[in-house]
C-alpha cells in the first residue's frame, strides 16, 4: 500500500496514494492505523484524494481507524472526491457517523476549532 503521512503535534494526515480501497488494500490500512494509534498520534485525518473506488472492506478500515481514534481524539476523512466514493459513503451512511471534511486544510481548521471548545469546556 502507498502512502504519504505528514506528522505534526496534534494530528497526523494519511493521504493514500492508491486508486482502489479494496480488500487487498484494507487489511495494511488497519494495521497502520493501529501502528499510528499506539504511536500516541491524538487526532488523524485520511485523505482520500487518489482514492476512486471504495469497497466494503474499505469501509470496514475506514471504521476501525474512526474506532480506535475514539474516545482520544478525532478522526476525520477528507478528500473525498470522486462520485463512486462519496456515492458509496452516502449510501452506506457514514457520513453521518465519521467527520467527513471536504479538504486538508478545512479538517486542520476542524481539529483546532474542537480542541478550543474543549478547552473552553474545561474551563
Amino acid at each position: 500500500m502507498k502512502y504519504s503521512i505528514d506528522k505534526q503535534d496534534r494530528y497526523a494526515i494519511m493521504t493514500l496514494d492508491v486508486d482502489n480501497l479494496n480488500s487487498i488494500v484494507a487489511p495494511d490500512l488497519k494495521s497502520e492505523f493501529v501502528i499510528f494509534r499506539n504511536e500516541g498520534i491524538p487526532n488523524f485525518i485520511l485523505d482520500l484524494t487518489n482514492v476512486k473506488y471504495i469497497d466494503s472492506s474499505g469501509l470496514s478500515a475506514i471504521l476501525t481507524g474512526n474506532r480506535l481514534w475514539k474516545g482520544i481524539g478525532t478522526f476525520i476523512v477528507t478528500g473525498v472526491q470522486h462520485a463512486a466514493v462519496k456515492k458509496l459513503i452516502e449510501i452506506s451512511r457514514l457520513d453521518t457517523i465519521l467527520a467527513v471534511i471536504p479538504t486538508v486544510s478545512e479538517s486542520v481548521d476542524y481539529l483546532y476549532m474542537e480542541n478550543l471548545e474543549k478547552q473552553l469546556e474545561e474551563e
